[in-house]
């Protein structure tokens, strides 16, 4: 069961970077995005971001080119029959998701391995949309691909050993490592991860720090890469805020429930660095000012 050629579905943040991987690990990859202007964007940042490894001379001109030439964009779904793998990296949206599995599964061969990109939707309930569960797993990256080793492998009680076996070997091809889990709400990291970013949020409002005090705690005393405020701004607040939900509806514990404050920065449209304003104001970009005043009103 080899994979040789890739469709990525979504050419945002995470498609393009799944894309840039994929085919900068040798395999021809196919990015399928809803425009033509989604399309030029998506394949314009991974160029890039390649470009900008050529001037650190992390990467030749020459591997630049032949990555690009692997690289082709389109609107048209029916282009992705003739792919082994097609992963997909779209809104975190059940339904939306369903709806791509379905207008997929008459376009794929009936070989052909599904994966989605989802940090927290039911691999389950969207295998449940195609006629192939026993060819359908999650395939969870890291923000920023590039960059993240770490690839999380979800297998569902109906996904085939060997499209399981032949998803890591692909995993280990792209230069990540694989981790192995089930399909239960948050996987393993955002299992993990979100209360400790809750956790955070709960300390701010109870006036235990402020945010620059409990980022610099969290980095300085206990070796993290960055604190848990710039984190959540980086991955964005709506994010944060929709895997607890989804935590919390499975677990119902307190725990996993999105503190009050989390709910009004979403509210207000304050999303982190992509609304350009989150627990930090990132008018400068270089140098961000936390908001503990604004936040805690």
């Amino acid at each position: 069961m080899e994979i040789r050629e890739v469709g990525v579905v979504g050419c945002g943040l995470m498609g393009s970077g799944i894309a840039q991987v994929t085919a900068t690990a040798g395999f021809p990859t196919l990015v399928v995005e809803a425009s033509q202007e989604l399309c030029d964007r998506g394949i314009e940042n991974i160029s890039k971001r390649l470009k900008r490894l050529v001037e650190k001379k992390s990467l030749s001109a020459e591997q630049q080119s032949a990555i690009q030439g692997r690289l082709r964009a389109t609107t048209d779904l029916s282009k992705l029959s003739a792919c082994d793998l097609v992963i997909e990296a779209i809104l975190e949206n059940l339904e939306v998701k369903n709806k791509l599995w379905r207008s997929l599964d008459g376009v794929l061969r009936p070989e052909a391995i599904c994966a989605s990109n989802t940090s927290s939707v039911s691999i389950t309930q969207m295998m449940m949309a195609t006629r192939r569960p026993e060819r359908f797993l999650g395939m969870h990256f890291f923000n920023p691909v590039p960059v993240m080793e770490l690839v999380e492998l979800v297998k569902t009680l109906a996904t085939d050993p060997e499209v399981y076996e032949a998803a890591v070997e692909f995993t280990r091809k792209l230069g990540k490592t694989p981790v192995h889990t089930f399909d239960r709400p948050g996987f393993i990291v955002n299992r993990l991860l979100v209360p400790y970013l809750l956790d955070a949020i709960r300390a701010l409002e109870e006036g235990v720090g402020s945010i620059t005090d409990i980022d610099r705690s969290m980095k300085l005393g206990c070796g993290h890469p960055m604190g848990p405020f710039i984190l959540m701004d980086f991955i964005g607040l709506d994010t944060v805020y929709y895997i607890a939900n989804v935590l919390f509806d499975e677990f119902r514990e307190g725990r996993f429930a999105p503190p009050g404050l989390l709910k009004r920065l979403v509210v207000a449209g304050w999303l982190g660095r992509k609304s350009g304003k989150g627990f930090y104001d990132y008018s400068d970009p270089n140098a961000p000012k936390p908001l503990d005043q604004s936040v805690r009103l």
